[in-house]
């Protein structure tokens, strides 16, 4: 075990929801011990392949269903999925649109999610990228044919968004962030979801999935089972169910990516779904590719206090405690193996916390080494613009919290590599 030790400044922060007590200093970062990912709980070595699948592996996914993300309460396939539109001339007739409806039923409520798909026309049979966005399937495009939400949307005066209703005004506002052409021209399809559709990004428990799970008198989920970072993931395992249907989807290449909290559930959705070949963090902070115990930007209690839904209710245990937490991030990371993972930082993203980002890479490489692969081999993080693309991959680029073109070319760049 290492212990990493650091100091700092504070800097004073508001959210919505609480007076929060930021850290930005390194030289302020507490003195803290990780928890080793080939080590048993019980203080025995991992040291075969055999061990980490059998015995570690399922631990560690254990530990983070427990106390941090939570399980799922039971499970739910498709009622049925329609392609509810499509065109073959979409995208300046470089692609074939695909807008699919999955319907899922249970205990008297209903649910649909729409996942909004291009695939390059001449590669039918395509790898595909699929991650959710944050304001409506319309937003990642400017063609009018693409369904606007039905679902609760977060307001945003800049987007034309009130009352929670997602219009026409919002549509292709977030075409910058999704870099359709560039993937196409690739080869690679891309598919995504509002994530709002599958559980809404609030505190409140009404809608979304969580009701069709629940018992008589039943409100909210139990200590140990689902927020929505762990919903949010749900849904894209049922995506991937579809994917495996869809003929002009290669779906032994599907590549999971996700930005910010999205990039939180793109891991986790990596590490309970081993369909998934690529799992791609972009600018994901605590809960996500960044060490909690560094207590950096973000952390855990200001991510249980201003965003109390997002984990279990057993998470909010280790606000003040964070170094008695069982896991830390290097340890989700590593849940990826052998799978290629890629992590991705910002410059001025100090909120996500790069350096955090970068070392659970590094803590995750000894798993990777177990398999012959290659992941993050020195400890100091790489310089600006200067991507490594190992088993384990990672940049920290010029900007802010944001996914830029360079970021997309970066995962086309490392799928090329490690898909073919």
């Amino acid at each position: 075990m290492k212990k990493i030790v650091f100091i700092a400044c504070i800097f004073l922060c508001y959210s919505t929801n609480a007076q929060r007590i930021v850290n930005y200093d390194e030289s302020k970062i507490p003195e803290f011990t990780l928890p080793v990912a080939l080590e048993m709980e019980n203080g025995n070595k991992i040291s075969s392949i055999s061990e980490w699948e059998e015995k570690r592996r399922p631990e560690i996914l254990n530990l983070f269903e427990e106390k941090v993300y939570g399980k799922i309460p039971g499970a739910l396939n498709m009622t049925s999925y329609k392609v509810a539109e499509s065109d073959d001339h979409a995208m300046d007739d470089t692609a074939i649109r695909k807008q699919v409806v999955l319907k899922f039923s249970k205990n008297n409520k209903e649910l649909d999610i729409n996942i909004l798909i291009y695939i390059p026309k001449n590669n039918k049979r395509a790898p595909l990228f699929v991650g959710y966005n944050f304001y409506g399937n319309h937003t990642i495009v400017n063609e009018k044919e693409v369904f606007i939400t039905n679902s609760w949307v977060g307001n945003n005066e800049k987007f034309g968004i009130k009352n929670h209703k997602a219009s026409e005004n919002s549509r292709g506002i977030r075409t910058y962030r999704w870099a359709v052409d560039k993937i196409i021209e690739a080869g690679y399809g891309i598919a995504t979801i509002y994530y709002g559709e599958v559980d809404p990004d609030k505190n409140d428990f009404s809608d979304g999935i969580h009701p069709l799970f629940y018992d008589t008198n039943q409100s909210k989920p139990k200590s140990n089972e689902w927020g929505s970072i762990s919903a949010w993931a749900w849904g894209l395992t049922k995506a991937m169910d579809y994917f495996e249907k869809d003929a002009d989807i290669d779906n032994s290449k599907v590549i999971v990516m996700g930005h910010s909290r999205l990039g939180k559930t793109s891991l986790w959705a990596g590490a309970t779904d081993q369909r998934f070949a690529v799992v791609i963090s972009n600018n994901s902070g605590c809960g996500g590719a960044a060490l909690s115990r560094r207590s950096i930007g973000e952390t855990v209690k200001i991510m249980n206090t201003s965003f109390p839904h997002w984990c279990n209710e057993n998470y909010k245990y280790y606000n003040d405690k964070v170094d008695e937490l069982p896991v830390d991030q290097h340890m989700l990371i590593s849940l990826m193996a052998p799978r290629p993972v890629y992590i991705a930082s910002a410059q001025d993203d100090k909120w996500a916390d790069p350096k955090g980002e970068f070392l659970s890479g590094y803590y995750a490489s000894p798993v990777y080494n177990l398999f012959g692969k290659k992941g993050i081999i020195s400890s100091e993080i790489p310089k600006v613009n200067q991507p490594i693309h190992n088993d384990i991959g990672y940049h920290i680029r010029t900007g802010k919290h944001d996914v830029t073109d360079f970021d997309w070319e970066q995962y086309i760049q490392f799928a090329n590599k490690h898909l073919y």
